[in-house]
């Protein structure tokens, strides 16, 4: 009797966030072991279809780096980095677009209609969320230097995604974007979920990762930050605490903020439920970052 009380008590506490996010619109990047691992992934995706249940309007953007560094590895493809930026040249973005949509997003829209839910990824092309330019980085001389296939987004279909989460359907959209002549670009997942998020007026963006959110020791994960201001994320920059892998995801939380998104939150995508726990509880698990 007294877990079903717990239960009850937990369901009570959650109410006050389904009102206050009825409606709205919630941004989820996929990433890292959340999409990885079996388990995890499942656990995640029956969060989304109890959002999109309850009226909150889940968008899901994922990439794909280990399978599709798996995927090249057995074509005899080499990565190449440019600047410290992977190259993308025609072969490796040909494997790049099989692996995201006909494999990852197609296999992300079947498993959320086996829970119960109803979504549509562009896994034929027939759909377009994403458009975008090539991306070029300013070499040592300050000159141009090319990418190849990488792009950045440039303007998403904004109209065709909330239309999709009115009709209770979950758009799943993978990091590619199609350029002026109709052909693919590769994005980083997290710069186009902040885009994603600042265009539709997402309530929220939620990053998951393989952490248990931003840690001021990264050796120990109950030195978790709960919250956070852009200033205090500059100067954590500054001292280091942020760094490498985790910059651009707090960099994209930041440029979604300016953009008019309300919240964002880095949480841990391993831990069973992180989406459920952050967004309907009142301690939330991860680090949310703030203006």
């Amino acid at each position: 009797m007294d877990d079903a009380i717990r239960k009850a008590e937990t369901l009570i506490e959650a109410l006050s966030y389904i009102r206050q996010f009825q409606g709205r619109l919630t941004v989820i990047k996929l990433g890292g072991s959340a999409m990885e691992e079996a388990d995890a992934l499942r656990a995640t995706l029956e969060d989304v279809v109890f959002m999109a249940t309850v009226g909150l309007r889940p968008v899901l953007v994922h990439g794909g780096g280990k399978p599709i560094d798996r995927a090249m590895a057995a074509a005899g493809l080499k990565p190449r980095k440019v600047l410290g930026r992977r190259y993308t040249d025609d072969q490796t973005l040909a494997i790049v677009v099989r692996v995201l949509l006909q494999e990852i997003n197609l296999g992300i829209e079947k498993q959320i209609r086996a829970l119960g839910g109803r979504a549509v990824g562009p896994h034929l092309g027939s759909i377009q969320y994403l458009f975008g330019e090539k991306m070029t980085l300013a070499g040592p001389n300050g000159e141009p230097v090319d990418l190849g296939r990488v792009g950045m987004v440039s303007r998403i279909d904004a109209e065709l995604i909330r239309d999709f989460c009115a009709a209770g359907v979950i758009p799943v959209i993978p990091c590619l974007a199609v350029d002026a002549d109709g052909k693919w670009l590769n994005v980083n997942a997290d710069t186009a979920a902040a885009a994603v998020a600042a265009q539709v007026g997402a309530e929220k963006l939620v990053l998951l990762t393989d952490t248990p959110g931003i840690l001021r020791d990264r050796n120990d994960p109950h030195s978790l930050i709960p919250s956070l201001n852009a200033a205090q994320v500059q100067t954590l920059i500054a001292e280091k605490v942020i760094d490498e892998g985790m910059i651009p995801k707090v960099e994209a939380c930041l440029d979604s903020l300016r953009g008019g998104v309300k919240k964002t939150h880095i949480i841990d995508g391993r831990l069973k439920h992180s989406l459920l726990l952050e967004i309907y509880t009142d301690r939330g698990v991860g680090t949310e970052i703030v203006l």
